[in-house]
Formats: structure tokens, sequence, C-alpha cells
């Protein structure tokens, strides 16, 4: 299988094995990691790691042979295929990491872009090259890339079709941390700092981050106000507050 979905220990693993085609993306493999993030969110992990096979790629793009000659109505649906899967990344009841390995261009980067954090090795390339195919990113891209980095630097990579190394990806805020070794072993790290944690709270967390990019922020904090009230109502805020009383590790139940 192209798609692989593994559990391992507390998270699940995703992992796009198609080397020879540098883990490229066909409507077929969307239609794979849609029914895998389907699986996923009903297993009872903490984290989903994102990445793909081999040391080259995480994921190059699409396939450029598949999106030619086809009716403009079936590129409108294709596009709004690829964003509808990506959305349901991006929802998960847990957090996701991309695991990325080399390149990430194209859809490959509209991936990682779904997940809540982007870890790469050195070797990482990643861009948003569709320009210089007359086209522009069509899985979220031009929406996700201005709000991890802001429009300025979202501008300069989409119209210039600019690749940027892993340096300056961590630099501008385009990746989370770059790792030595392992991009999965990287991944993995980053999720033992946040797996003890209560996956309410996490989700509270990363529910009112994400909502406040899109409204003024009176209604954002109106948003932080409603989900923080949420919180304090679980079991988990009860036992986190009396493990800090009791100096002791909190042991949360996602309740």
């Amino acid at each position: 299988m192209v798609v692989e979905l593994s559990k391992v220990d507390d998270y699940a693993l995703l992992r796009l094995n198609r080397p020879e085609a540098l883990n490229a993306l066909s409507f077929a493999i969307l239609r794979d990691i849609e029914a895998a993030l389907d699986e996923v969110a009903t297993w009872k992990v903490r984290a989903l790691v994102v990445t793909g096979a081999g040391e080259k790629a995480f994921c190059a793009g699409a396939d450029i042979k598949e999106l030619r000659g086809r009716p403009m109505i079936e590129c409108k649906r294709g596009a709004e295929f690829g964003q509808a899967v990506f959305t349901k990344l991006e929802r998960l009841p847990f957090p996701s990491v991309a695991a990325i390995n080399g390149f990430a261009f194209g859809g490959g980067l509209e991936l990682a872009l779904a997940c809540t954090f982007r870890v790469a090795t050195p070797n990482a390339k990643l861009g948003l090259p569709e320009i210089k195919l007359g086209l522009i990113p069509g899985y979220g891209g031009t929406q996700r890339l201005p709000r991890v980095i802001g429009e300025a630097r979202a501008l300069d990579m989409i119209l210039l079709g600019r690749t940027v190394g892993a340096e300056e990806a961590e630099r501008i805020g385009l990746i989370h941390r770059i790792v030595t070794g392992s991009a999965v072993e990287g991944a993995v790290a980053l999720v033992r700092e946040f797996s003890s944690y209560s996956l309410l709270a996490l989700g509270f967390a990363r529910d009112a981050v994400t909502r406040a990019l899109d409204v003024p922020i009176h209604e954002g904090l109106k948003i932080e106000a409603d989900l923080s009230t949420l919180a304090f109502g679980t079991s988990d805020a009860a036992e986190g507050m009396a493990a800090f009383s009791e100096k002791r590790k909190a042991a949360f139940t996602d309740e």
C-alpha cells in the first residue's frame, strides 16, 4: 500500500510509501489518505506523525501527469477534494506532526501545513512552485502559508515559486524545529513533549489560537474566555490543579 497507517506506542504513524515517485500525490492516494484519517480519528492515540518513505522526499507534490487535460469543473472538484482531505487532518482530535525528510513541494508542503507541527531534517527543501507551471496552490497553500509565516513572506514564496531550506524555514516559522537523524524520531521526540497533557486542553488551546486568526481581537478574547471556561469544567483541570498543589505529576484522563 502507498498510504501506510500504523500505531506505535501511543501515537499513530501515517507514511506515504512511494519513494520512486518522491511520494507524489495522486487522487487515488488522496482518497487513501482520507480513509486513513477517518480511521485514525477513531483511535485512542495522543498524536499523528505524517511522513514520507525514503530520504529524498516527504512529498514532492501532485502527480502532474494526472492534472493535465481535465475539464475546468474537474479541476475545481479536485482542488475542493484536496482541501477537504487536508482539513480533516487539520481538525483531528489530537495534534499532528509532519516529519519532513527532504523535499516538501506543492501539495506536499500543503499536507505539512495542515499538520499542527512541522519538523524537518537539515536537507529539507520546502516550496510552493505552482506558479512556474502557470498555476497556483490549490490544496490550501494560499490560505495556510500566510497564516503561518505572514503575508509578505507567503507572497515571496508563492509568487516567486521560491524554495527555502531548513534553516530559513525554521527562521521564518514555517517549521518548528530542525532535527538531526531520522525525521520521524525527531517528530516523536516532539510528541513526547505534549503527549502527557490533556487532549481536551490541547484541543481547546489549538482551537482558540486558530479561530483567533479569523476574527478581530475582541472576538478572539471572547472565544478564549469561552474555551478557558470549558477547560475549567473538565476533570483534567481539577486533576492538574490538584497535582500542582500536591507537588506531583498530573495523571490526565482526557475527561
